[in-house]
């Protein structure tokens, strides 16, 4: 089976998803669209079929609603998509960072291509950084990416990383994400989404402040359990045997993770904490989760099954302090 990761670059450590090619600091966006796997371009092309014939040749006709999208250093096809589906290529997700990391501070620090061509991305640091107590280090990061084959628009997401953990979140203030989506029907324009994301990144501040009031919440047994039966399960507390769950063996893992086995746990902020039951969760999605291999638990965890489940924990944790 071909691997989902076409190719990828990450600076300094190795990054959560544990995968890429390493690459010194401060390289510039030609180095990393090679490094990265997103040195190609986006090319298009009719619809072409041959219609039944009389013989031993057919007539081929064009499908003039749709065309093809392919790879120009592969001629890979990638999908099949409407005339009006506006393409955004690879570069030009590198491209939306490079006044950023010139004039705004950020830094891209992992970015790669995902399903052969299909998916692709880059993630930068912002150079926001929270210390909840204990000195457990939370930083901002803003992740771009988009596809296409029809399964992800173009996003621009604020995200954080715990540090101790390498895991990630997608910032939400009031149950709302953040992030700015940019549908294929439209054209992307990278100026705009900026100017939505000044309003969106500076919510990180907003959104580190629910997470200290998560790290002051202390939680009993019982409470651990009925939010991991709820978060993993989608059951509510006393409706079920929790021996006869389907998901009991993610459910006892969680468990574990958070009981000390998880990175971090035995941290001030994490142990016994609303804070520790939310990581727990992230953890066992971006490195436990049962996958295919590691690039599937990634794709599920930034844009998939695992995303879902990442803010079904975040938004169960945040009632605990409502």
């Amino acid at each position: 089976m071909a691997h989902l990761v076409q190719q990828m670059a990450y600076v300094g450590a190795e990054p959560w998803h544990g995968l890429g090619n390493r690459l010194p600091a401060k390289q510039p966006i030609e180095v990393w669209a090679k490094s990265a796997g997103m040195d190609w371009t986006i090319q298009e092309s009719p619809v072409r079929f041959m219609a039944d014939s009389i013989g031993s040749l057919g007539t081929i006709h064009s499908f003039e609603d749709q065309k093809v999208l392919y790879r120009s250093d592969t001629k890979e096809a990638l999908s099949v998509v409407s005339q009006r589906y506006q393409v955004v290529q690879p570069k030009e997700v590198l491209e939306f960072y490079r006044d950023l990391t010139d004039v705004s501070g950020y830094q891209l620090e992992t970015a790669g291509v995902l399903k052969g061509g299909k998916k692709f991305w880059a993630l930068a640091k912002t150079g926001q950084t929270t210390a909840l107590k204990g000195n457990d280090q939370v930083n901002g990061y803003l992740l771009l990416a988009t596809s296409c084959d029809g399964t992800l628009a173009t996003t621009a997401t604020p995200t954080t990383v715990r540090v101790v953990c390498n895991n990630t979140l997608t910032i939400a203030v009031n149950g709302a994400s953040q992030a700015i989506k940019v549908p294929h029907s439209t054209r992307f324009d990278p100026q705009a989404v900026k100017q939505q994301l000044g309003i969106a990144v500076s919510q990180y501040d907003a959104f580190m402040y629910r997470m200290r009031t998560l790290a002051e919440r202390k939680v009993k047994s019982h409470e651990a359990m009925n939010y991991f039966l709820r978060v993993m399960c989608d059951v509510q507390p006393g409706t079920i045997d929790p021996a006869g769950l389907a998901n009991e063996r993610a459910l006892k893992r969680v468990q574990a993770l958070y009981d000390g086995q998880g990175k971090g746990a035995e941290l001030e902020a994490a142990k016994g904490t609303a804070w520790g039951l939310l990581n727990a969760v992230t953890e066992y999605v971006d490195h436990e989760r049962r996958a295919r291999s590691t690039e599937y638990r990634m794709d599920s965890a930034w844009f998939g099954q695992g995303a879902v489940l990442k803010q079904r924990a975040l938004d169960t944790a945040l009632q605990l302090v409502a």
